[in-house]
């Protein structure tokens, strides 16, 4: 089961203000200058809104967009190119053009398809690693659908790797998270794969 994360029911703008003032200073510039004036207010909202994730934890999230479709069907559902980003926990640097996707079994019930994407973006928008974002979705697509044969792959560019440090640009981490029926059959993690490529 993944980790949880702190569930945080509100974020503190004033202080994330405060610190974004105190950051402008500590690299050397004068937040009251013009042009930075509005930055630490204007940051602080911005942060609010990309950290959303922090506010719930995974069953949260599975409580929330859990609104199944009875189905009958065992056809595989997949959900691909799911645009979303996150934060890298290890350098609070920007993941950027991340794209996930989504495949699952269906046992009994399905899923909304904009549900998919929901929990994606909430899952990522907390300080992330890419291998844990795989297990967060996984975990609460099972809680949700009851069905453990879920797969999530993940493709990553982080900025953390191609804007600074050995600045390999384009270089991409692909991550795999496989479950039930995914993980035993090769079979049908290459009928994913191959969906994708």
């Amino acid at each position: 089961m993944p980790e949880e994360n702190k569930n945080t029911s509100t974020i503190d703008l004033s202080a994330v203000e405060a610190a974004v003032a105190q950051l402008i200073r500590a690299l050397g510039d004068d937040p009251t200058r013009p042009g930075l004036t509005e930055t630490p207010a204007r940051a602080a909202k911005m942060y609010a809104e990309m950290f959303a994730g922090l506010r719930h934890t995974n069953d949260e999230i599975a409580a929330i967009h859990g609104t199944t479709f009875p189905d009958p069907g065992t056809e595989m559902v997949l959900v691909k190119d799911i645009g979303c980003f996150s934060f890298c926990e290890h350098h609070f640097a920007l993941m950027y053009n991340m794209k996930a996707h989504v495949a699952y079994i269906p046992r009994g019930q399905v899923i909304g398809l904009s549900k998919v994407a929901r929990i994606v973006d909430l899952v990522c928008k907390r300080f992330q690693l890419q291998e844990r974002i795989g297990s967060d979705i996984a975990y609460i697509l099972e809680k949700v659908l009851g069905t453990p044969d879920i797969m999530v792959v993940i493709e990553g560019e982080h900025s953390c790797m191609t804007a600074r440090g050995i600045r390999a640009q384009g270089a991409k981490t692909r991550t795999h998270t496989l479950r039930g029926r995914f993980a035993g059959e090769a079979v049908l993690r290459q009928e994913v794969l191959a969906g994708l490529y």
